[in-house]
This record gives structure tokens, C-alpha cells and sequence, in this order.
């Protein structure tokens, strides 16, 4: 070959690589923000510093994100709602079933001793095993006289995008996940367990949002976790952008069948018995309908809450708890509600568009949707409306 033939290859190859670098600064400039920040404002009740999961004192998320090759796309997601010693120190805690088309583990111990012992993992649907035996792996790792442990792992089906068979979530990806958890702003939209999920017709994922009480309420913290991936079509703020966009249920435009599954995870520190955990856990499917789900045959849909509240005055026989009346519940009730349908339109506003060899999933169009949104009157309601008007 001629020396020439070499100069042109070497050219080629300089300008691959910078066509690599400049497709890396526009996804980065191209960053999705997330519906708070377009002007979507949910609720009456304000956010905690970081609207999400988080604001609850403690609380840590950490995630490990699978994309390799042509057609692994998943992950798994840490919620750890503390930093010490879970088995030693346990949360008080409760699940609640909206519709049980899932493969849940250790939902069964919490509901009959109302405490989690470990991590919550949420992941892929065949992956929850291999999951499940990690978080135990982990447990005896830091408590070698464990004898028995619940681990809670929850999952939704990412099959549409991902090689789900290969099961490619291992100890590996759930230590990782463990180990980058951490307070503060939470990575939201296609990563962790959410890297293969979609919703409402577009690109699902994992979603967060917080809601505070005022002090005369209580002045408590509660923080939602979702990984979404239910169908039917998508509502924000009261606006029908999924039937503006074409994309809602039962339509031929949505290229793929309407079962999906949706895992809500609630912390909370207030002072709460299992009791009212549980009816918290209820309330976030009212959340799920703001949106525009309806629980579907096929769809896992799933609750776990946990307070943080740490009472000082146990013994080794009793426990003497302090606990929010069943009357000032209201309150956490409505927070609950905001909190799980921010963090949904959260998870999708957030969420990049993801392809395999399997299926392609697209995002949520950004600016149609708020030419929607403005369309509706469904931006920066804050302004006019009470108790945030002045």
C-alpha cells in the first residue's frame, strides 16, 4: 500500500475522534433538566434543599449503570436509609401491594415485623435473584454472626431494551451501587434500574422528589423514589401531553404493549408505626393516577416505606414508640401524593433516550411538551395561586 493510502487512514481516524469529541459536548450541553425547572410546579407544599429522597436526614442513593455492546441496557439502584448498621439498627417500615404482577423479595418478613434490616435494591425483574444474594453477601460481609437476613430487593421489567436472559447484574454492580451512595442531589432518568425502563409512551427511569412540612404541620420530610415503567398516556400539572403527542393507550402509535410495572420507594422522618407507614404506602397510587396510570394486568406495582425517626428509649424487652397521631396524618398523606407524581414526571423528563439491538425508547420531547404545558396553562401556577401567592 502507498504511503498516501496510510495519510488518508491516519486523517480518517484523527477525525473520527474528533467527531467522538464534539457528539461528547453536545450530549453535555444537551443535558435534560428536570420539570421544576421548566416551571412545572406540583403540589402546595415547598421541597426539601434538594427535592428528593435525600432531604430525609440519612438517607443515601447510590446507582450502577449497565450499557455495554448492543443490547445491555439496565442496572441497579441502592436506597439505604441510613448510614450505620441496618441489621443492628433497623427503620421502621411497611410495603403495600397496588397490583402484584411482580417478583418482589422480603416483602413478606416486613410486613409481619414492620422493620427493614438491609439496603433496598431495585433492579430488573430476573435479575432480582442474583441481586437479592448480593445484598446478603453484603450483609454477612459487615456482620459475620448474621444468621438470618431480609434482603428487599424490588425490580420492573427492562426486556424491551435489554438482553433481561443474560441477567448481567452481579455482586459486582450491587457493591458498586452500595458504594457510591450518597446524600444530595440524585442522578435521575435512564441509569441504575431505570437504564431500560419507559413510561407513558416515552424513555422511563428513576425519578425523585421531596416535599416538607410546614412547622405548624410537624415541619416533617418526606422523599419519594420511582422507577417507572407503566403505560397509558402521560398527564403533567393537569395537561394531556401524551393524546397531544399521539402517545397514549391503546394507541397503534405506541409501538409496544401497555403492561409495565412501577416501584415507589417513600422515606419519611416522622415518628410513624408500621401502621401508618402502610397507609402512607397506600397513597402513592393516587400519585401514579395524576400521571396518567391506571395499574394495568400486567403491571408490578409496588410500595416500601420507612421512617427514619430513631427512638432513643428501647430496651432489650420493650419498646415504647413515639408516633404522629392517626389525625395529623392528612398532611404526610397530601405530601406523599406531590411527592410521587413529581418524582414520575421527574423520571421522564430526565430520562435520555435509549437503543439496543432489542428496541429503541424515545425521550420525552422537551420543547413540544412545553408548548403543551403552555397551551394549558399548566407553568409557574406558584404565582398565582394560594398559599404560595402574596
Amino acid at each position: 500500500m502507498s504511503k498516501s493510502f496510510y495519510h488518508i487512514k491516519t486523517l480518517e481516524n484523527v477525525l473520527l475522534f474528533l467527531l467522538t469529541i464534539l457528539l461528547s459536548i453536545e450530549q453535555t450541553v444537551a443535558q435534560r433538566n428536570r420539570a421544576r425547572d421548566y416551571g412545572v410546579e406540583i403540589g402546595i407544599f415547598k421541597t426539601g434543599e434538594w427535592n428528593s429522597i435525600t432531604d430525609v436526614s440519612g438517607v443515601t442513593v447510590g446507582h450502577s449503570t449497565l450499557i455495554r455492546g448492543k443490547s445491555v441496557r439496565t442496572g441497579v439502584t441502592i436506597i439505604k436509609p441510613h448510614e450505620g448498621d441496618l441489621f443492628e439498627e433497623k427503620v421502621t417500615a411497611a410495603v403495600h401491594v397496588i397490583n402484584g404482577f411482580g417478583k418482589a423479595i422480603g416483602f413478606t418478613q416486613v410486613e409481619e415485623l414492620g422493620t427493614i434490616e438491609t439496603p433496598i435494591a431495585l433492579t430488573n425483574t430476573l435479575n432480582v435473584f442474583l441481586v437479592g444474594d448480593a445484598i446478603v453477601e453484603y450483609m454477612i460481609s459487615n456482620n459475620p454472626k448474621i444468621r438470618s437476613v431480609n434482603p428487599i430487593v424490588g425490580e420492573t421489567n427492562d426486556g424491551r431494551l435489554n438482553d433481561i436472559q443474560g441477567r448481567h447484574v452481579n455482586k459486582k454492580h450491587v457493591f458498586e451501587a452500595i458504594k457510591n451512595a450518597k446524600s444530595g442531589p440524585v442522578k435521575e432518568g435512564s441509569v441504575g434500574a431505570g437504564t431500560g425502563t419507559r413510561a407513558l409512551g416515552f424513555k422511563g427511569g428513576i425519578g425523585t422528589s421531596s416535599r416538607v412540612l410546614p412547622k405548624k404541620l410537624g415541619g416533617y420530610s418526606i422523599g419519594v423514589l420511582v422507577q417507572s415503567n407503566f403505560g397509558n398516556s402521560l398527564v403533567v400539572n393537569g395537561a394531556p401531553v401524551g393524546r397531544e403527542l399521539s402517545k397514549s393507550s391503546f394507541s397503534s402509535s405506541i409501538p409496544y404493549d401497555e403492561e409495565g410495572s412501577c416501584m415507589i420507594v417513600i422515606a419519611t422522618d416522622a415518628p410513624l408505626s408500621n401502621r401508618n407507614l402502610k397507609r402512607i404506602a397506600k397513597r402513592a397510587i393516587i400519585g401514579i393516577g395524576k400521571v396518567g396510570g391506571y395499574a394495568s394486568n400486567g403491571s408490578g406495582d409496588y410500595v416500601i416505606a420507612f421512617s427514619t425517626y430513631k427512638d432513643t428509649s428501647n430496651d432489650h424487652l420493650t419498646i415504647k414508640r413515639t408516633s404522629v397521631r392517626n389525625n395529623a396524618m392528612t398532611s404526610l398523606f397530601q405530601a406523599t401524593v406531590e411527592a410521587t407524581e413529581e418524582a414520575i414526571i421527574n423520571s421522564i423528563f430526565m430520562a435520555e433516550t435509549i437503543s439496543s439491538s432489542i428496541g429503541k425508547s424515545e425521550e420525552l420531547p422537551i420543547d413540544e411538551t412545553i408548548k403543551i404545558l403552555k397551551k394549558y396553562k399548566s407553568l409557574n401556577w406558584n404565582k398565582e395561586l394560594h398559599p404560595w401567592k402574596k
